[in-house]
C-alpha cells in the first residue's frame, strides 16, 4: 500500500509532487522519495529518505533537485524493511531509467534470480526493483518502449500500478495499471498522475481513471491510452468531484479527531441522499424490484472496520428483511467453496472501494455469473466499476488511517438499506422508511451530545487513567459483539495496546482465567432486553473476581451501571441502533488514550488507509 505521483508540464515538479505526496501520505509513510529529469539536460536525478515526506523535503532543500518532469512515491513496506535503499525510486543498472510502483510483483523471485544470472544488480530487497530492471532488458532488446512495456506486464504477475521516468523519453511519463489504482489529472498544458484524484484536486479540473490492465503515455497535453494487448483506447475524462478537494484538518490537531466531530454531518447526508432517491432506489443501485423482492439471502463481505459494518448489520437485515445473514471476511472468501444461488445477493463493503482482498472476492464471485452490489465511498472505484450494483455512503473524504465516520456512514446506510429492501419485499410499508430516517437522525443526535457529554472527562480523568493499562477485554453480545470487535480495533491500531475481544457468554469457556483487577473488562450492553440480563450475569462474573469494570449502558440500566467502576451513560435508540451511540464516545475516548501515549494518531506504525494489496 503506496502511493504513486507524477507530473509533466510547465512548471518544475518538485513542489507538486512533495504536496501531493503529503496529502497522501495516509497511504503509505515509512518512506518516500522522488526523481525528475533535469531541465537542462535531462538527467535523471533523485533523492529518498527513510521516514516522512518532511524528512524527503528537508534533503530536497538541503540538496536540491527539479524538473518538468517528475515522479514520487511514498512507501508501506510489503518487501524488505523501511529504509533508505528501499525507497522507491528504483532503477537500472545504468540509472537512466526510474521506477516508482504501488502493489506487488507475486513473480518477482523467480524474475529476480533470471535476472541476476545476467549480471544485474540490485541494491534493494523490494519486489519493484525487479520491474525497473526488466524493463530495462525488454526496452534494450525492442528499442521500442510501447513494445517494451507490452512484454513488460505478459510477464509481470500481481497487482500493481507503475510510473516510469526514463531519460531516453523525455517527453512523457509512462503510467500502467493493473489492479491497482492509478489516475491522470488534465490541466493546462501540465498533467498529473497519481493513485488518488486528492493529490491533484483544486489543480485539476477533469480526471482519467486507468481502465484496469492499461497503459498510458502522459505528456504534458496529450493522453496516449491503450489496454495490455496494445490496442489503442479513447481516454474517457470526468469531472473531479467536489468531495475529493483536499481541505486539510480545519483546526483541529488531527484528521481523526475532525472525522470524529463530522460524523452527525455524515449521517445527516447518507439520510438526505437516500431520501432523495427512496422511491427509485434499484433504479439508482442498479437491480429490479422483482430481483430485489426475489432475495432470500444477504452475504456480506469486508475486511477490518468494513467487516465489523457488516457483522453488525447482519443482526439488522435479519430482524427487519426476515432473511438469513451471511458475514465472511474478504481474505478468507476465496478459500470456501462458493455455491451458487442468484437469490443471495453478495454485498461487498469498503470504504475506499479498492480494498485488495475484498477487490478479489468481488470478481471471484462475478466470474460466477451471481449478483454483486458495492457499498463503498468513492463513485469512482473499482468496485462501483465492477459490481453490478453500488450504493454510495456520503463520509466524504477519510484521512486518518483509522476509521470513524466511513464506518458510522456504513452503519447508518446498510440499516436503511435493510428497511428499503423489507419494503419492497412488501414486509414492511412505503412510511416504515420514514420512520428508520428518524431512527438513524436521533443516533446522530445522540451520538455527538455523548461526546460533548463526556469530552471534558475523558480528556481530563479517564484517557490518562486507561492509558497506563497494558492489556483490556472487550466483550458484548448480539451486535453489541460486534461493535466490541470494532472498539477493540480500534484501541489497538491506535494505541498499540493489546485487547482481546470475545463474546461476552464465552467468557467461562477460557477467558474468565485472564480477569484480575490489572486487566479492564469493557462491556458494551444492549437494549434487547434478553441480552441485556445475560450481559448482567457476564458482567457479575467479572466482578467476582475482582475484575475492573468499564460500561457503555443506556439510561435505565441500572444494575449493570452500578456494577462499573467506570460507566458512560446514552439516551435510548432503536435497538439495532446501539452501535452508533456508542461509536463516538468510544473513538474520542481511544483517541485520548493514544494521545496520552503519545502515538502518531493519523498515521499508526505498520498500518496504512486503502489496503490496495492482499
Amino acid at each position: 500500500m503506496c502511493t504513486v505521483v507524477g507530473y509533466v508540464g510547465n512548471e518544475y515538479s518538485r513542489a507538486f509532487i512533495l504536496e501531493s505526496l503529503s496529502r497522501l501520505e495516509y497511504r503509505g509513510y515509512d518512506s518516500a522519495g522522488l526523481a525528475c529529469l533535469t531541465s537542462a539536460d535531462n538527467r535523471l536525478v533523485y533523492r529518498k529518505s527513510q521516514g516522512s515526506v518532511a524528512d524527503l523535503a528537508r534533503q530536497c532543500d538541503n540538496n536540491p533537485i527539479d524538473g518538468y518532469m517528475g515522479i514520487g512515491h511514498t512507501r508501506w513496506s510489503t518487501h524488505g524493511i523501511p529504509s533508505e535503499v528501499n525507497a522507491h525510486p528504483h532503477f537500472d543498472c545504468q540509472k537512466k531509467i526510474s521506477l516508482v510502483h504501488n502493489g506487488i510483483i507475486e513473480n518477482y523471485h523467480v524474475l529476480k534470480q533470471q535476472l541476476l544470472s545476467e549480471g544485474h544488480v540490485f541494491l534493494s530487497q523490494t519486489d519493484s526493483e525487479v520491474a525497473v530492471h526488466l524493463f530495462e532488458v525488454l526496452f534494450s532488446d525492442t528499442q521500442d518502449v510501447k513494445a517494451a512495456i507490452i512484454s513488460l506486464v505478459d510477464k509481470l504477475q500481481g497487482a500493481y500500478s507503475l510510473l516510469f521516468l526514463l531519460e531516453a523519453y523525455p517527453d512523457a511519463l509512462i503510467a500502467v495499471r493493473k489492479k491497482s489504482p492509478l489516475c491522470i489529472g488534465i490541466g493546462t498544458q501540465e498533467m498529473f498522475v497519481a493513485s488518488d484524484v486528492t493529490a491533484f484536486a483544486g489543480r485539476a479540473e477533469k480526471v482519467v481513471f486507468l481502465p484496469d490492465e492499461s497503459f498510458a503515455f502522459v505528456g504534458k497535453n496529450s493522453i496516449e491510452l491503450y489496454d495490455f494487448s496494445g490496442k489503442k483506447l479513447q481516454p474517457v475524462a470526468e469531472d473531479i468531484d467536489a468531495m475529493w478537494i483536499y481541505q486539510g484538518k480545519q483546526g483541529y490537531e488531527h484528521f481523526m479527531l475532525k472525522e470524529i466531530y463530522e460524523q452527525k454531518k455524515v449521517l445527516h447526508s447518507t439520510i438526505d441522499f437516500l431520501r432523495s432517491i427512496n422511491v427509485r432506489m434499484w433504479d439508482h443501485v442498479g437491480f429490479t424490484n422483482e430481483y430485489i423482492a426475489s432475495i432470500d439471502h444477504i452475504t456480506f463481505i469486508g475486511c477490518g472496520s468494513s467487516w465489523n459494518a457488516a457483522a453488525i448489520a447482519r443482526y439488522v437485515f435479519e430482524k427487519v428483511c426476515l432473511i438469513p445473514a451471511s458475514v465472511i471476511l474478504a481474505s478468507e472468501f476465496r478459500h470456501q467453496s462458493l455455491f451458487v444461488n442468484q437469490k443471495n445477493l453478495y454485498c461487498f463493503i469498503s470504504q475506499s472501494g479498492e480494498t485488495a482482498d475484498t477487490l478479489e472476492a468481488l470478481r471471484l464471485v462475478n466470474e460466477s455469473s451471481q449478483i454483486t452490489m458495492a457499498v463503498t465511498n468513492v463513485a469512482s472505484s473499482s468496485m462501483v466499476r465492477e459490481a453490478q450494483g453500488f450504493l454510495l455512503t456520503q463520509a466524504q473524504q477519510e484521512i486518518s488511517v483509522a476509521s470513524t465516520k466511513a464506518f458510522s456512514a456504513q452503519i447508518g446506510l446498510l440499516y436503511l438499506l435493510a428497511h428499503r429492501i423489507a419494503v419492497t419485499k412488501g414486509i414492511l410499508p412505503l412510511d416504515a422508511m420514514n420512520t428508520a430516517f428518524n431512527d438513524v437522525m436521533l443516533a446522530a443526535e445522540i451520538l455527538e451530545g455523548s461526546i460533548e457529554k463526556y469530552a471534558s472527562k475523558i480528556v481530563r480523568e479517564l484517557a490518562p487513567k486507561y492509558a497506563h493499562y497494558k492489556q483490556f477485554i472487550f466483550i458484548g453480545r448480539h451486535s453489541s459483539y460486534s461493535f466490541a470487535l470494532e472498539a477493540a480495533l480500534k484501541l489497538k491500531e491506535l494505541s498499540y495496546i493489546f485487547v482481546d475481544c470475545y463474546p461476552a457468554g464465552e467468557l467461562k469457556h477460557g477467558a474468565l482465567a485472564l480477569v484480575d483487577e490489572t486487566i479492564p473488562v469493557v462491556v458494551f450492553s444492549s437494549l434487547d432486553v434478553p441480552v441485556y440480563r445475560k450481559l448482567i450475569a457476564n458482567a457479575q462474573e467479572v466482578k467476582a473476581r475482582s475484575g475492573h469494570l468499564v460500561v457503555f449502558a443506556f439510561e435505565g440500566q441500572q444494575e449493570l451501571i452500578d456494577l462499573a467502576d467506570t460507566v458512560f451513560i446514552f439516551p435510548h435508540v432503536h435497538p439495532l441502533l446501539a452501535s452508533l451511540a456508542y461509536c463516538g464516545v468510544m473513538q474520542f475516548f481511544v483517541y485520548h488514550i493514544a494521545k496520552c501515549l503519545n502515538r502518531p494518531i493519523d498515521k499508526p506504525r505498520n498500518l496504512a488507509k486503502s489496503v490496495t494489496v492482499e
